[in-house]
C-alpha cells in the first residue's frame, strides 16, 4: 500500500437488503466512496439499492463482482448464513479489504472455517459491530475505560427492549439455522460491548430465553419460527466481575430502545439509546427522545445528565444512530492507507462474539451453564 492516501475507494457490494441499503446510504455522505458494483440476486432491492447508488453496475454473480475490475473493499451485507461461504470465496479468488456485517458466521463449523481463514487472508478484514460506533455508546466506553467516574468495572447490564424482527426476503431470519439463533442474530453486538467495555473474555455463561409471543403462529413452507423473543444472559467475567443481557423484543413502546450500566467501586455510569426514528410516533409523543449518558458517583451524590445528540442527516440514513457512518469513515481510512488506522474490530473479535451467542443458545435449550475457556465453545 502507497505511502500516499488515496483520495477515492471503489466499493463492490454483497446483499443490499436493508442493512446493505443503509451502508449505502451512509457510503454516500463520504466524499471520496464510492459503490461500484453491486450482486444483489433480488430484483426489487437490487433496484432500490441502484437508485442509492446510481454510479454503480449490477452484476449477476460473486465471481462476477470479485472479476470486476478496480474495486478497492467488499461490503457483506447478504443473509448471516452467506456470510462465512462468501468470505472463503473472497479470499480464494480476490482476497481485497472487506466490511462484513455481524454475525460473521452462525455456527460452529464455520467458526473453525474462518480461524482457518484469518491465518492466510493477507487484507484487512473488519466486522461491523455497529454498537460500538453509536455516538452515546462510544462515549459510554471512553469513561468505563478512563475508569475515573466508577473505579472499574465490576458489573455490566444491557438492557434491549425493542421491536420484533422485521419481515427480509425469503423469510431467512425467522430460522436459526440461517441466523444462528436470536442470540447470535441479534445479540453478537452485545456480547462485543461486553468484551469491549470489561476488557477480558467471558469464562462462563448461563442463559434462559423463549419464544413467548412473537411469530408463534407463523409459518413458512409449513416450518414454524424458532427463534427466541426473549432471554437473559448472565457472564461471568475473570476478577469476579459480571454481566448481565436482558432482551424483550416484544417493547416496542419503550422511550429507550437500549439502557447499558457499569458499575464499580466509586459510581455509575448510564446510557439511554432511543430506537430507529422512523418508528417513534411524533404524531402523538412528539420529537423521539435524545441519547443520554448519566454519571452517578457514590461521593458525593446526585446523577449528572449529559444528552449526545446525533446529526440530523446521519439519522435519516439509518437505523443505528449514525454509528454506521462513523464506521464506514474509519474503515474507507483504513482502506485508503491512512497512517495509523487499524481494524478495530477484527475477525477474532467477530468469531467471539458468534461463540458467546452459540453459548448462550445451547445454555437456553439445555438449561445448563456454558464453560467458555474450554471445549466447544472455548474463546
Amino acid at each position: 500500500m502507497s505511502d500516499t492516501p488515496r483520495h477515492t475507494v471503489r466499493y463492490g457490494f454483497i446483499g443490499c437488503g436493508m442493512m446493505g441499503r443503509e451502508h449505502l446510504r451512509n457510503l454516500a455522505l463520504i466524499p471520496g466512496a464510492h459503490t461500484a458494483a453491486i450482486f444483489e440476486p433480488d430484483d426489487a432491492m437490487a433496484a432500490a439499492a441502484l437508485a442509492l447508488a446510481p454510479g454503480a453496475v449490477r452484476v449477476p454473480s460473486l465471481d462476477a463482482l470479485l472479476a470486476h475490475p478496480g474495486l478497492d473493499a467488499l461490503v457483506i451485507t447478504s443473509p448471516n448464513h452467506c456470510h462465512a461461504d462468501q468470505l472463503q470465496q473472497i479470499a480464494d479468488a480476490r482476497p481485497l479489504p472487506v466490511l462484513c456485517e455481524k454475525p460473521v458466521c452462525v455456527n460452529l463449523g464455520q467458526v473453525a472455517q474462518l480461524r482457518a481463514l484469518a491465518a492466510r487472508h493477507p487484507a484487512p478484514l473488519w466486522v461491523a459491530m455497529e454498537y460500538r460506533y453509536m455516538p452515546p455508546i462510544a462515549a459510554l466506553v471512553a469513561a468505563t475505560h478512563c475508569e475515573a467516574d466508577t473505579g472499574g468495572s465490576t458489573m455490566l447490564s444491557i438492557r434491549e427492549h425493542r421491536y420484533p424482527f422485521l419481515t427480509k426476503v425469503g423469510d431467512w431470519n425467522r430460522f436459526s439455522a440461517n441466523t444462528g439463533g436470536t442470540l447470535v442474530e441479534k445479540c453478537c453486538h452485545f456480547f462485543d460491548l461486553m468484551r469491549l467495555l470489561m476488557r477480558a473474555d467471558p469464562i462462563r455463561l448461563y442463559a434462559s430465553g423463549a419464544m413467548n409471543h412473537n411469530h408463534v403462529d407463523e409459518r413458512y413452507a409449513g416450518r414454524q419460527p424458532d427463534i427466541l423473543d426473549n432471554a437473559m444472559v448472565v457472564l461471568d467475567f475473570p476478577g469476579q466481575r459480571r454481566a448481565l443481557l436482558e432482551l424483550c423484543m416484544f417493547a416496542e413502546g419503550s422511550r429507550y430502545q437500549e439502557e447499558i450500566s457499569v458499575v464499580g467501586p466509586r459510581g455509575k455510569l448510564e446510557c439511554r439509546v432511543p430506537g430507529p426514528g422512523r418508528f417513534w410516533p411524533t404524531a402523538t409523543l412528539g420529537p423521539a427522545p435524545v441519547a443520554q449518558l448519566i454519571v452517578s458517583p457514590r461521593s458525593p451524590q446526585g446523577p449528572r445528565e449529559v444528552e449526545i445528540p446525533v446529526p440530523a442527516d446521519l439519522l435519516e440514513a439509518g437505523d443505528h444512530n449514525g454509528s454506521t457512518f462513523f464506521q464506514h469513515r474509519r474503515f474507507f481510512d483504513l482502506v485508503r492507507g491512512v497512517p495509523g488506522q487499524p481494524v478495530e474490530v477484527t475477525l477474532d473479535d467477530g468469531l467471539k462474539a458468534v461463540l458467546i451467542g452459540l453459548a448462550a443458545e445451547a445454555s437456553a435449550r439445555s438449561g445448563q451453564a456454558v464453560d467458555l475457556t474450554s471445549g466447544a465453545y472455548r474463546l
